[in-house]
């Protein structure tokens, strides 16, 4: 699952037992670097100084102004940040799904909502400019249910809907069903 806290500072101490320098010392060296690329600032550290990626990626993006990997609050506050015919549509497919699964928690992973369970994610969400990426969490899911997506884009693991679907209830609880059933197997 997601990590909930986000703080990038969390790795410093690490960062500094593992290389002996303060966390100025790296950021001074990317300063250096100047209007260097996210990649050329991650190359320094891993390639130059043996940086995992996951300390590195801390101190750059820390340096480049993002001290926290989580960018949205809450849900709610998900849905609020939307284009008004976006999050029409996202809030119901969400609410469709909540409406026969009450028990599934609404949550922020990856920036995006997801509904999950202890055992797993159930479904997820993500917005782009004309359509809305659904996502059940297993491409054995997303193929047992192609018959019902007469009409819409199915990738591997994700399917499309455009903004203004009229939402499918029961192609969502079949979905949701299904990814329940995997999980309670083991999925």
């Amino acid at each position: 699952m997601a990590e909930s806290g986000g703080d990038r500072a969390k790795y410093f101490p690490a960062i500094e037992r593992a290389h002996g320098q303060p966390v100025q010392h790296w950021f001074d060296l990317l300063a250096e670097l100047g209007e260097a690329t996210y990649a050329q600032q991650m190359a320094l550290l891993q390639e130059g100084h043996g940086f995992s990626r996951a300390h590195a990626n801390a101190l750059v993006m820390t340096h480049r102004g993002s001290p926290s990997a989580k960018r949205v609050a809450s849900p709610e506050a998900w849905f609020d940040d939307l284009a008004p015919e976006h999050a029409v549509t996202a809030r119901a497919i969400v609410a469709a799904i909540r409406e026969r699964f009450p028990d599934l928690e609404l949550v922020i992973a990856w920036n995006q909502p997801m509904l999950r369970t202890d055992a797993g994610y159930v479904f997820g969400l993500s917005v782009a400019k004309h359509h809305l990426t659904c996502n059940p969490f297993s491409a054995e899911v997303l193929a047992d249910c192609a018959p019902a997506f007469a009409g819409l884009k199915v990738n591997s693991k994700t399917f499309v809907v455009p903004v203004g679907w009229e939402v499918d209830p029961d192609l969502l609880a079949a979905l949701v069903s299904a990814r329940l059933a995997e999980l309670s197997a083991g999925g």
